[in-house]
């Protein structure tokens, strides 16, 4: 028997207890996207970086292409500049580059701050959920022990 013919199988397999099938049908969807999890975050992971290599290069590229059209056309890009006017761009250069490095960072960190939030989150709503389904079991159980046959005797007419 195939591994789908056993899939289908199972499928029809019925069950009088509409709580298990749901259970069961849900877990399912679940367990199916959870497989692929590992794989879509290897991709995105992939993709990321090819994206941060492709934009290194492309800078390259262009800087190398800038360079040998100088070289080529005996066009001179050297700064005019002397002493503090070049010192100046440079500081100015090299703080412009520290800044955005700073804000790259920052921004980095409160990325990383709210999935570690959001999973935080996740698992609160967990806790909750499970104290809620706690609680509404033992309402029920209440309730079900008042109403149940010896109580019956103190509501007859």
């Amino acid at each position: 028997m195939s591994k789908e013919d056993n899939s289908s199988t199972s499928r029809k397999t019925t069950n009088t207890n509409p709580f298990e099938t749901i259970s069961r049908s849900v877990t399912r969807v679940v367990d199916e996207v959870a497989k692929a999890q590992p794989q879509y975050s290897q991709s995105v992971s992939n993709l990321q970086l090819d994206y941060i290599q492709t934009i290194k290069n492309t800078v390259q590229n262009t800087i190398a292409a800038q360079k040998q059209l100088s070289d080529a056309t005996g066009v001179s890009f050297n700064v005019p500049f002397t002493g503090q006017y070049a010192e100046q761009l440079s500081r100015q250069t090299n703080e412009i580059t520290d800044n955005i490095v700073k804000a790259v960072q920052t921004n980095n960190q409160v990325s990383l701050n709210a999935l570690d939030a959001a999973r935080d989150n996740i698992r609160i709503y967990t806790k909750t959920t499970d104290a809620i389904l706690e609680f509404n079991s033992n309402v029920a159980k209440a309730w079900t022990s008042f109403f149940s046959v010896p109580q019956q005797q103190f509501f007859r007419p």
